[in-house]
């Protein structure tokens, strides 16, 4: 099967892990490999892609200005040294990236809040704000306040939740490795690269090793669960190799590498996951103005909105319904119930004058929106 090329994409979440970013020896950041896979992010950014980046690295950069002895950690001295090596990632990653005349954002996330959809929908719209303002979003699990018992542990996952969350159509996660083996390369000479896996089955996940192992944490095992949660989402996922200068080019260049596929795009897939997996918990009635708006693919405006009916909160998913009570379509609501009604039929600027604070204009977005086929407009 022909590979993919990575022009073709307009959204790219990109996954730098600790090992590759820092010298553990020295307990330095890797500045000339910083250096030229920013010089890759660039070149795509001036495409017009999107990218956004998913960078480990600040309890070990903590560690080594903290002057830390090598060992294994208490939590809240792993979240203390997070504290100190974020402001360090930060910075490393602003000044790699302005270098190319690219502003960078660092959002710091638990994992709450990819899972819990009112805080999902915060990150989400910031994320889209930064993207929006041509920022590189630099993202982080917030090591400083998250425990061990609400933690991703590993930015495999985390990197996949965040390309759902950002509607990415690819993920990149670079590695030690350059991608999957049918058997463990370091123990079997004859291992072959699998180059395209179409979908992620019992047989694919078993290269992967065992769940239970110790050594499969962080390893070949969790990049296999992201690539389910990816290509369920519809976002294409590839592993390659970050030990090399400009791995970003090297995978354009047709270098080594395992893609994951996924039939779907991540528009189609989240508007399933609205129409198909959640639990409406209230219902909106719209007039036939906005009825043939949502029909053109527009949002859900305020002033379209007649009546509100159920207790929701913001990122609940909602009932839309015509003038006549019949079925629209379902989307993530931008108002809690309270607020919706208070502003139900207004203009977006009485809207943000009756609620005290300029927030988003719609009701409910139109990437947040499933309409049905055609009915009774009423």
């Amino acid at each position: 099967m022909t590979r993919p090329h990575l022009k073709k994409f307009r959204r790219i979440v990109v996954k730098v892990g600790s090992s590759l970013l820092i010298d553990s020896a020295a307990g330095k950041v890797r500045g000339e490999w910083l250096s030229a896979l920013a010089a890759d992010i660039a070149g795509l950014h001036g495409d017009g892609c999107d990218v956004l980046v998913v960078s480990s690295g600040a309890v070990a950069l903590g560690r080594s200005k903290l002057k830390l002895p090598r060992g294994p950690l208490k939590l809240e001295e792993s979240q203390a040294a997070a504290a100190v090596g974020q402001i360090a990632l930060a910075r490393i990653w602003s000044k790699v990236l302005a270098d190319h005349g690219i502003g960078a954002g660092q959002i710091l996330v638990t994992w709450q809040d990819t899972e819990e959809r009112r805080r999902y929908l915060n990150a989400r719209s910031t994320i889209a704000k930064l993207l929006e303002w041509r920022a590189v979003p630099v993202i982080n699990e917030n090591d400083t306040v998250a425990t061990n018992e609400i933690r991703y542990g590993d930015n495999d996952r985390l990197a996949a939740r965040v390309a759902t969350m950002a509607s990415a159509d690819l993920l990149i996660l670079l590695s030690d490795i350059d991608g999957l083996y049918d058997a463990p390369p370091h123990l079997n000479p004859e291992a072959k690269l699998i180059p395209v896996v179409k979908r992620v089955t019992a047989d694919i996940e078993a290269m992967a090793g065992s769940a239970a192992s110790e050594l499969s944490r962080g390893g070949m095992r969790t990049k296999i669960e992201a690539a389910k949660i990816a290509t369920t989402a519809g976002t294409h996922m590839l592993i390659a190799s970050g030990t090399i200068e400009h791995p970003l080019r090297a995978i354009m260049d047709a270098g080594p590498c395992t893609w994951f596929l996924t039939p779907a795009n991540p528009v189609t897939a989240r508007k399933r996951w609205i129409a198909g997996s959640l639990e409406p918990r209230g219902t909106l009635k719209i007039d036939a103005g906005a009825v043939a708006a949502l029909r053109a693919g527009k949002s859900l405006l305020p002033a379209g909105v007649t009546r509100i009916d159920g207790h929701f909160a913001r990122g609940d998913a909602v009932i839309v319904r015509g003038p006549n009570g019949h079925e629209i379509g379902r989307g993530l609501v931008a108002y809690d119930a309270a607020d919706a009604d208070r502003i139900k039929g207004r203009s977006s600027s009485d809207a943000a004058q009756l609620l005290g604070v300029r927030g988003r204009v719609e009701m409910i977005h139109r990437d947040d929106l499933v309409v049905g086929s055609p009915g009774e407009a009423g």
